[in-house]
C-alpha cells in the first residue's frame, strides 16, 4: 500500500524506518511546506515522490493512505483535506485540539466513508492485551490504584511551548498517561482533579491528574516537559502489583506480591519500533473497506479528547482556536 507522509520531522523518520521493513507498505510520497526538506527526506529514504505542499501530495492519485505527523493545531484541517480527497488517514496524537474538532472530523469521515484513525500506538500493541489479561487473571487481586508518568526534557522545542501550535505537556505526553488509564481502568470516571505549572508562554509545563472511578479505584498521572521520568506504570491490587516499564511503549511487565517478591515476568514480543502494529491494522482496515480502526474507534479518540478538555478547563487553558 502506497503511503504518503505529511511532514519530515523525527517521528516521520521513525515511521518511515518502520514502513521500510514492512512488506505490505510502500514508501511512495513525502510532503513538506519546504520543498528542499521534502526532497532531502525523499532521497534519504528512497521515496518515489517529494512535494512542496501537503495539498499536492493529497491530490496525487497514487497515494493510498496518508500519515499526518504535523503539529496538533494543523491536524483537523489536514485530516479534512485528506478525507475530502477520499484518502484514508492515520493521524498522530493528539488527534485534534479539542473534542469539538474530533467529533466534527469523525462526522466528515463517516459521511465520506473514508478510513480515519488516530496513531496512538499503545492502543494497537500486543502489550495492551497482555496487561489486561494479567489484571483479569487475578494475580494481583482486585486492582484499586493505577499510577503512570511520562516526562521528557523537551521544553526547548518551540512547538512544545507554543500555545498557537497546541503546545503543552498534556497534548504531547499527557495523552499517553490518560490513555494508559483508559486502556486498563476504563472510562467510567466520576470526578477529575488536576493541577499544573504553566510555562512562561502560557501552556502546561508539568501536571498531575487524578481520575476517580465509580467503582472506587483511582488513577494518578503525572506528565512534564522539564525532566526525564522513569515512565513506569504501576497497577496496585490487594494481592500485589504490576510494574510496566514505559507506558507509551511497554518493554517489560512484572507482577509482584505484597512482600515485593517477583511472582511472574511477562515477555513483550519483539518489534520493529512499535509503530508497525498501527500501520498493519490500518492497512488491513483499508483493504477490508472499514472506516475506523478496531483497536481505536473514533469514539474512543473523542472520549480521550473530552477528558483532556475537562482537565484544561480546570486549569483555565484555552488555545487560540477556542477563544
Amino acid at each position: 500500500m502506497k503511503f504518503g507522509i505529511l511532514a519530515t520531522g523525527p517521528m516521520a523518520q521513525t515511521f518511515t524506518d518502520t514502513l521500510a521493513k514492512m512488506p505490505e507498505a510502500e514508501l511512495y510520497a513525502v510532503a513538506s511546506r519546504n520543498l528542499d526538506k521534502a526532497i532531502a527526506f525523499k532521497e534519504k529514504n528512497n521515496f518515489e515522490k517529494a512535494y512542496g505542499s501537503y495539498l499536492e501530495l493529497v491530490e496525487d492519485p497514487n497515494v493510498e493512505i496518508v500519515y499526518i505527523v504535523t503539529p496538533q493545531n494543523t491536524h483537523y484541517e489536514l485530516m479534512k483535506m485528506c478525507i475530502e480527497h477520499k484518502k484514508p488517514v492515520l493521524c498522530e496524537k493528539a488527534f485534534t485540539i479539542n473534542a469539538k474538532q474530533a467529533k466534527e472530523i469523525k462526522k466528515i469521515a463517516n459521511d465520506n466513508k473514508v478510513f480515519l484513525a488516530e496513531a496512538l500506538w499503545p492502543r494497537y500493541m500486543p502489550s495492551r492485551k497482555i496487561i489486561n489479561d494479567v489484571i483479569a487473571s487475578g494475580i494481583i487481586g482486585k486492582p484499586k490504584v493505577l499510577t503512570g508518568n511520562l516526562s521528557y526534557i523537551i521544553y526547548m522545542n518551540k512547538r512544545i511551548v507554543d500555545r498557537s501550535l497546541g503546545g503543552g505537556a498534556l497534548l504531547d505526553v499527557g495523552v499517553y498517561g490518560l490513555n494508559f488509564a483508559l486502556m486498563h481502568f476504563g472510562e467510567d470516571i466520576v470526578k477529575i482533579d488536576s493541577s499544573c505549572q504553566f510555562t512562561d508562554t502560557g501552556v502546561d509545563g508539568q501536571e498531575s491528574i487524578t481520575l476517580h472511578y465509580r467503582n472506587g479505584s483511582i488513577a494518578v498521572l503525572t506528565h512534564g516537559i522539564y525532566s526525564r521520568s522513569d515512565r513506569k506504570g504501576i497497577i496496585w491490587g490487594d494481592k500485589g502489583y504490576i510494574v510496566i516499564e514505559n507506558i507509551n511503549n511497554p518493554s517489560s511487565i512484572d507482577a509482584y506480591d505484597c512482600n515485593d517478591k517477583l511472582i511472574k515476568h511477562y515477555d513483550i514480543p519483539k518489534q520493529i519500533s512499535g509503530y508497525e502494529y498501527e500501520i498493519q491494522e490500518c492497512i488491513n482496515c483499508v483493504k477490508e473497506g472499514k472506516i475506523e480502526a478496531d483497536s481505536l474507534p473514533l469514539n474512543d479518540s473523542i472520549t480521550l479528547m473530552e477528558i483532556m478538555d475537562k482537565v484544561r478547563n480546570i486549569w483555565g487553558l484555552k488555545y487560540p482556536e477556542e477563544e
